[in-house]
C-alpha cells in the first residue's frame, strides 16, 4: 500500500477551465444525452456510461468524430466473447487510415511545417500532402506493394515519413518505423522478425549541432534484411553518406523512387478494408530480450486517437500540435493523428535544446502553436537548468501542454504553472506501446490537481487491484483493463495458432482481464491517477507494494543528486525482496555517511519506514532506453543474480556492467 503522505486524496488545485461547457466534451455529454434521452450530469457520470455501455459509446464516436468508411458495420461488438479472444469491432465495416488523415485533400491549409537542427522551416498544404501521398503510393505499389506487406523505415522525424506512412497504408500495407537512433543491431532486433519488403531511410542526420553520417548505420542493416527488396534513400543532410557503399541495383533516391510511376491516377485509390486490419507494427522496448512485435489496426488507431484529441483536447482544425518525438515511439502516431481532426502538425528533428533550450518555446510564438507536447524528463530539464519560458516568450496561443514518457513529478507540475503558463491545460498523460494511445490523460473539462493525470480516458475502464477480481479503493494496485476497447493490438507478428505471446503479455497474470504492467493510484475523490512506476519494477518489501516514483520524488529534491534508480533485489533463498537505492551524484559530489542518513530519514518522514532503502549506493551511471525511460527490470535481474544481455533499445548499455558484482549487495 502506498503511504498517504505520498499519495494525497486534497491535492491542490492548480487550473480550473474558464469555460467548461464550451469544449468539445460538453458538448459530446450534451450529444449524448439527446440522442439516448439520458441525464448525464458531469464527466464521471460520462465515463461511467461509456464503459458500462461500450458498443453504444464506440459507435457515438465514430458518428461524433466524423470517422469516413464505405460500408458501415453489421455488429459493433460481440460481448459474448472474452476480453482475452481479442473481439471485432465493427464487423462489416470497411474504411482506410490514410483516407481518414486526408480528408482535407483540396485545401491550401498547412498540413505540416518540419522543421529542426540545421533546417529551415519547409511548410505543406493538405492539398501537396495529398498529391505527394498519392506518388509514394503508386511508387509502392509499381515496386510491388500490396496488402498485408510490411515498409519499414529507418527515419527521423520528416515529412517524408509521414507521406511514406500514409502512401503504405492507403495500399492496405503495414507500416513500422524507428529513428536513427536507434543502432544497427536495435533495428534488425525489430525489422529481421517482420520482414519488410521495402526500407525507407535517410542518408544523415543532424543532433546536438553534429551532422552524422546514417549510411554507415544502414548497410549492415540493409545486410541483415534479405527481404527487403528497394532501399529508399532521402537526402535529409546536404554533403554526407555514401549512398555507393549500398547496392545499387536496388538503391534509389526517394525522387527517383517517386518517379517509378508515372502514369498517376486523379485520386488515391484507398484500400477498403475490415476494422482490425493490420496497419502498424510497434516494439516493447526490449531491454532484456528481443522486442516484441505489437500489432495494431489501422482503424482500432484511428478511432482511439480522434477521441483523445477531439474530445479530450479540444483540438480543432485551426489548431497548430507539436509533439517533440521521435519515429520510434508511439508519440509519432499519436502527433500524426493530428491530420484526422485537420490540425497543422509542427515537426522537429534533432535535440530539444539547440539551438538553444529556449528555442522550441520561440516556436511557439513564432508558428502559433496550440498544443505543445514532450516528455516529463524534458521538463524536469527545463526546470534543473532554469529557463523560464514565461520569461523569454509570450506563448499567448498556447493552450495545451502535453508530458508523457515517465511520471510528472508533483513539482513539475508547479513548474509548469510557474514558469511556462497559468492559464493552461497540463496534460500528463499514460498509455504506451502496447494501446499505442491513452487509458488516462487529458480534459480540457475539468480541473488540473498538482501531480495527478486528470482522467481515466473515456471508453477505458481501468482499475487498480491488488488480486485476482479485486479492485481496491484508495489505495495502488496493478492497472488493468476490465472491458475491451477497440485500440486492443490485433495479435503480436509471428505468434503460434494460440496467441501464446499475445496471451503471455496481457493476460497472464490476471485471466480474461488486460494487465498493464503499471503500478497506479486512482484518487476516489478526484478521479485523478497517480503512476507509481511499472509493475514488474514494483517494490515489494515484506509484503508492502509501491512505486518506484515515490522514491524519486523525494530523492530528486536532494541538490547533491543528478539522477536516481531504485529497484528491489530478491534476497537468496527467501520469498522477499530488499530496495537498493543507486545514486548518480552531481560532478564533485560524495556519497557521505551524513547524505546517506539524511536521505532515508527523509523518505522515512515524507513516506514510511517501509519505503527506506536497505541500501543506499553510489553509481557512476544510470541505463536508459533510447525513448529516455529508466531501466530498472535489467538492473533488479542483474542484482539479483541473473544474466543480462544488453540490446539495442539501450541508449548506454555498457552502464549495465556497473551494477555486477557488488560488494555491499553479496551479504
Amino acid at each position: 500500500m502506498a503511504s498517504a503522505s505520498s499519495l494525497t486524496i486534497d491535492p491542490p488545485c492548480l487550473w480550473k477551465p474558464s469555460n467548461p461547457e464550451e469544449t468539445e466534451m460538453a458538448k459530446f455529454r450534451h450529444h449524448v444525452n439527446d440522442k439516448f434521452n439520458l441525464k448525464l450530469e458531469n464527466y464521471q457520470d460520462l465515463w461511467q456510461w461509456s464503459v458500462d455501455n461500450a458498443p453504444v459509446f464506440w459507435s457515438t464516436v465514430w458518428e461524433y468524430t466524423n470517422i469516413i468508411s464505405s460500408a458501415t458495420s453489421t455488429e459493433i461488438l460481440d460481448q459474448s466473447l472474452p476480453m482475452d479472444a481479442v473481439p471485432e469491432w465493427f464487423k462489416g465495416a470497411r474504411l482506410n487510415f490514410a483516407e481518414n488523415l486526408l480528408w482535407c485533400k483540396s485545401s491550401e491549409k498547412i498540413a505540416i511545417i518540419a522543421t529542426g537542427e540545421g533546417q529551415g522551416q519547409r511548410k505543406i498544404t493538405y492539398a501537396e500532402l495529398y498529391n505527394q501521398v498519392l506518388k509514394c503510393a503508386m511508387a509502392l505499389k509499381a515496386n510491388g506493394v500490396q496488402k498485408g506487406d510490411r515498409v519499414a523505415a529507418y527515419i527521423p522525424n520528416c515529412a517524408e515519413a509521414i507521406i511514406a506512412m500514409l502512401a503504405t497504408l492507403s495500399l492496405g500495407a503495414i507500416w513500422s518505423s524507428t529513428s536513427p537512433d536507434f543502432g544497427a543491431t536495435g533495428v534488425l532486433d525489430r525489422f529481421s522478425q517482420i520482414s519488410p519488403k521495402i526500407l525507407i531511410s535517410v542518408n544523415g542526420v543532424v543532433y546536438n549541432g553534429k551532422k552524422l553520417d546514417h549510411i554507415t548505420k544502414l548497410k549492415p542493416v540493409v545486410e541483415g534484411l534479405p527481404s527487403v527488396e528497394k532501399v529508399v534513400i532521402i537526402p535529409f543532410v546536404e554533403d554526407i553518406g555514401d549512398m555507393t557503399s549500398l547496392d545499387a541495383n536496388k538503391t534509389a533516391t526517394w525522387q527517383d523512387f517517386l518517379d517509378t510511376e508515372k502514369q498517376l491516377p486523379e485520386q488515391i485509390p484507398f484500400e477498403q478494408v475490415p476494422f482490425n486490419h493490420p496497419g502498424f507494427i510497434l516494439f516493447s522496448s526490449g531491454t532484456t530480450g528481443l522486442p516484441k512485435c505489437i500489432v495494431h489496426s489501422g482503424a482500432g488507431l484511428l478511432l482511439q486517437l480522434k477521441k483523445e484529441h477531439i474530445l479530450h483536447g479540444n483540438m480543432k482544425p485551426e489548431d497548430v500540435f507539436f509533439y517533440y518525438t521521435t519515429t520510434g515511439w508511439m508519440m509519432w502516431n499519436w502527433l500524426v493523428a493530428g491530420l484526422s481532426v485537420g490540425a497543422t502538425l509542427v515537426l522537429w528533428d534533432g535535440s530539444p535544446f539547440k539551438p538553444s533550450p529556449i528555442y522550441l518555446w520561440q516556436l511557439v510564438d513564432e508558428l502559433g502553436i496550440t498544443h505543445f507536447g514532450t516528455s516529463a524528463k524534458y521538463i524536469q530539464s527545463l526546470q534543473e537548468a532554469g529557463v523560464h519560458p514565461m520569461s523569454e516568450c509570450k506563448l499567448d496561443t498556447l493552450k495545451a501542454v502535453y508530458s508523457t514518457g515517465s511520471p510528472l513529478k508533483p513539482e513539475s507540475f508547479d513548474f509548469v504553472y510557474e514558469h511556462i503558463k497559468k492559464d493552461i491545460v497540463l496534460g500528463s498523460i499514460t498509455g504506451g506501446t502496447d494501446i499505442c494511445s491513452l487509458f488516462a490523460g487529458h480534459n480540457a473539462s475539468l480541473p488540473v490537481y498538482r501531480g495527478e493525470i486528470q482522467c481515466i480516458c473515456l471508453g477505458m475502464k481501468i482499475e487498480a487491484w491488488a488480486d485476482v477480481n479485486k479492485p481496491v479503493q484508495a489505495e495502488s494496485g496493478d492497472l488493468v483493463a476490465t472491458v475491451p476497447f477497440p485500440c486492443m493490438p490485433v495479435y503480436m507478428y509471428n505468434d503460434d495458432a494460440n496467441r501464446t505471446k499475445y496471451k503471455n503479455a496481457y493476460f497472464s497474470m490476471y485471466e480474461g482481464t488486460w494487465y498493464h504492467g503499471d503500478y497506479v493510484w486512482i484518487n476516489p475523490k478526484t478521479g485523478g491517477v497517480v503512476m507509481l512506476g511499472r509493475s514488474d519494477g514494483t517494490l515489494n518489501p515484506n509484503g508492502v507494494r509501491f512505486g518506484s516514483a515515490e522514491i524519486y520524488n523525494v530523492v530528486d529534491r536532494f541538490e547533491e543528486v543528478e539522477d536516481a534508480l531504485c529497484v528491489g533485489q530478491k534476497i537468496v533463498d527467501q520469498d522477499d525482496e530488499r530496495v537498493v537505492l543507486f545514486l548518480k551524484l552531481k560532478e564533485g559530489q560524495e556519497l557521505s555517511e551524513d547524505l546517506v542518513k539524511k536521505m532515508k530519514t527523509t523518505i522515512r518522514a515524507q513516506l514510511s519506514p517501509r519505503h527506506v532503502p536497505a541500501f543506499v549506493l553510489s553509481i557512476q551511471d544510470i541505463p536508459y532506453t533510447i525513448n529516455g525511460k529508466k531501466v530498472e527490470v535489467a538492473v533488479k535481474k542483474i542484482i539479483s543474480g541473473q544474466k543480462v544481455t544488453p540490446t539495442g533499445t539501450l541508449a548506454n548499455p555498457e552502464s549495465l556492467a556497473l551494477y555486477y558484482d557488488i560488494p555491499a549487495l553479496k551479504q
